[in-house]
Formats: structure tokens, sequence, C-alpha cells
């Protein structure tokens, strides 16, 4: 290994120092950035590293969940937050919840104590120069860097806002009453599928979406002009009956093999990767409460047991482009020894972020030391949100948490739920046993 080799990590939070510590572990010196206490976010209060904003709970812990199953195979890289998580943990059921307090003081105080690790308390404007560099600066980037990283991807590969729509599993579409078709049947018949309504079920849904309840927005959402262009759902629908069948459930070019007629209104489900396991729903951006996302969805013909992988949201989320920017091992493709890492790259969630810093500090570390790089397969949960990020197939991207709906499915079919996803998380860990030395 060639000496004084040099690694910088910008941002303190959970994927930051899970970058660091994989850089520490492979004899790689890391300088840390973190602008609190000089600085703070309109979110953030604690000066502490790895400051948990939104919530305490990190998700459940059973293995036969997506959550889970993405826990155990941080297991494999011995994850920091993890070890604190545990040592930090509060009664929460079946989820791993945290002392927040507790939690970052033991992160912050690990960190501080790692030979390898020089944490400095300042705000980085500019991307510094240095053997590796990982940004894992948050969705809360600040302006001054997020301008430098605009600069760097592009401004049309930034985002500064997260509008979302739901993504649901194919296996939860009951396709008795949905169709595949493109409008006026010009190719790609695949690429869609298509759920009726008729005037009545239309109605019905009408009257439910204007009517359910919008989630809160945090102060620093409620900017003007924050969702132009992109409006809600339920927004849309508010400005009259027809608002949303002549906008993004119209259904013109479009004909219901069931009855031979067109619909009175659709919902388009679009391909949310090439595997065809998942499918946006077009058009529905949202900000209603999860729940009523839930209820007032299902209501959609073919959708009454629509299996949920990821729930619309719109709120401040900084996020580049990664499908166009990034590898599947978190490297900038026009500057291999530059990574990304966190939210910012598109992944969605405490142990996701904690989980991307594992694999770019890995990466960057093995770049250093010429050793391989860790490229785990789709079935990982690791693997599976390493590869949606660097997809560039998905064209319209979004952020994504870990999902059962992310991974191929088993080789055999297995009704029972809960017996499945226990199936598919045993064929990941048995995977990384092989695989990870």
């Amino acid at each position: 290994m060639k000496k004084n080799k040099n690694a910088i990590v910008i941002g303190g939070g959970l994927a930051g120092v899970e970058a660091a510590r994989q850089l520490s572990k492979a004899g790689i010196k890391v300088t840390l950035y973190e602008m609190k206490p000089t600085k703070f976010s309109a979110a953030h209060k604690n000066a502490d590293l790895a400051e948990l904003v939104c919530s305490n709970s990190l998700k459940a812990e059973r293995i036969g969940s997506a959550a889970g199953l993405l826990k155990a195979e941080m297991e494999y890289f011995g994850s920091l937050t993890l070890e604190c998580a545990k040592l930090s943990k509060v009664p929460a059921g079946g989820a791993l919840a945290v002392n927040r307090d507790e939690f970052a003081r033991l992160v912050t105080e690990k960190i501080e104590a790692d030979e390898n690790i020089t944490v400095i308390r300042e705000e980085v404007t500019k991307i510094p120069d240095a053997d590796a560099v990982i940004i894992a600066a948050g969705p809360l980037v600040s302006f001054s860097l997020a301008e430098e990283i605009g600069k760097l991807c592009g401004k049309e590969f930034l985002s500064f806002f997260d509008a979302a729509a739901p993504i649901i599993t194919f296996d939860s579409i009951d396709m008795t009453k949905a169709f595949t078709q493109s409008r006026y049947d010009r190719g790609g018949e695949d690429d869609y599928i298509n759920c009726p309504m008729n005037k009545a079920e239309y109605d019905a849904f009408h009257d439910a979406l204007i009517n359910a309840e919008s989630a809160d927005l945090h102060e620093i959402d409620k900017q003007k002009g924050v969702y132009e262009g992109c409006m809600p759902i339920e927004v849309l629908a508010s400005r009259g009956r027809d608002a949303i069948r002549f906008g993004p459930m119209k259904p013109v070019g479009l004909r219901d093999p069931n009855t031979g007629h067109r619909p009175w209104a659709v919902l388009q489900l679009r391909k949310e990767n090439k595997e065809g396991t998942m499918y946006n729903m077009v058009g529905f951006q949202t900000n209603l409460k999860f729940a009523e996302q839930k209820r007032v969805f299902s209501m959609i013909s073919g959708l009454e047991n629509a299996e949920f992988v990821r729930y619309g949201v719109m709120h401040r989320n900084t996020f580049i482009d990664s499908p166009r920017l990034l590898n599947n091992d978190f490297s900038f493709r026009t500057k291999p020894n530059l990574f990304f890492a966190g939210q910012i790259t598109g992944v969605e969630g405490y142990m996701e972020s904690a989980a991307s810093g594992i694999m770019a500090g890995y990466n960057a570390a093995a770049m250093l030391n010429n050793t391989p790089k860790l490229k785990l397969e789709n079935i990982t949960m690791m693997g599976a949100l390493a590869n949606y990020i660097s997809d560039p197939d998905i064209k319209d991207f979004q952020p994504m948490g870990a999902a059962m709906g992310l991974l191929p499915p088993l080789s055999e079919k297995i009704r029972d739920k809960k017996e499945r996803y226990e199936q598919i998380a045993k064929r990941s860990l048995d995977y990384l046993t092989k695989v990870i030395l």
C-alpha cells in the first residue's frame, strides 16, 4: 500500500461516520468534516455526530422484513451505527429504537477515539482535493456546498425538493382487473399497466381523495414555489371533479379488454425497474399521510391489495440524479476518486444512508489500497439499493428505501408472505456468508 494516502469525508451523519469507519478499518487516514456546531441546518440541534432528526426509530429488527434484512447485512461489515444503536436501545416492540442523544454521543465518542480519524468542525464550501473524497452531506446540505455539487453534476442533475409518487409491487396488482396497453397502441405494451375505473368508482375515489388527511409540512418545507410544477394529486383533484380525469387519469387512447370500451378514468402504472417487479403510480405525487395513501389508493380498481414499496412524499430532500452520475460502488462516473453516500445519493432512510456509507467507504478504501471493490449482487438489500441508485434505465429517479420489492423473486413460488420474505432474507445472508471474509 502506498503510504500517506489521505481521504476526506464531508458530513458527520450516519453515512459519513460509517464511511469514515470503513476507511479507518482499511488503514486509511481520514479527515471527517462536520459543520456543526459552527453552523446548524434548519433541522439540526445537537452538536454530536449522527444526529437523528426525524424519528428515533431505525425500523423493524425482524429478519423477514426489508429493514431487518438490511441491518443483518450491515452486521457483516461491522456497522458502527448498529453497534451504537444496540447500546442506546429503548423499548419499541419489534423495532430498533434508540435514545437519540445517547446514540449520537456514543457515535461521536467512538469516531473521535479512532486514531485514524481526525474530526474538523467547520463548513466545507468547496469540494476538496484528496486521494479520495466522499460527499455525505445529507439532504439538508448547505447552500454553498450544494452550489458546488450543482456545478459538478450539472444543475439539471440536482434536485432540491422531493416530490415522489408511490411505488407498488407488481405481484400485488390484480391483473384480472388491470391490463397492459400503451395509449393508441403505440408500442411498449409491457411498460404500462392500466387500472380502469367506471364513473361510480371514480366518483367515490375522488371524494375520498379530496377529503383525505395530508401530512404536516416542516417549517423548512413551507417555502413559496416548493411544489410548483409538481402539484399533489389531492390538490389537483380539489380543483374540480374532472380535473384529474382530464389530467393524470385521462383514459384517452385506451380500451379496457374486459368491457371493450374506454374507461371513465385510468390510473397508469409505469415500470420502476427493468425487472418489472415494481411499478410507479404515474402523476400521483402526494402529500397525504401514509395511512391515507393506503386507504384511498386501494380504492382504485386492481389495487385493492396493493403492497406499497414506497409511499408518496413531498419535502425538501437534496439529491443528485444518481443513475446518470454514479456507479454502483457509489463512485462518480467521471471522477473515480470522488464518492457520494447517504440520502444525497437517493437512498431514503437512516439505515439506508448508513449502509451506503459503508459501501462508499469500503470502495474508496479498496481504490486506495488497490484491492477488489465491493459489488454485491441484487439478491442482497445493500446490493439492490446500490444497483437501484445507479441504474440508467430508471428515467424519473426518486429516492428509495429498503423494500422487499427491490429484490428478485425466489425461484420457487411461496404463497405465505412471511415465509417468502424469510427465505429471501436467508438467500441474501447465505450469499454474504460466502463472499464476505
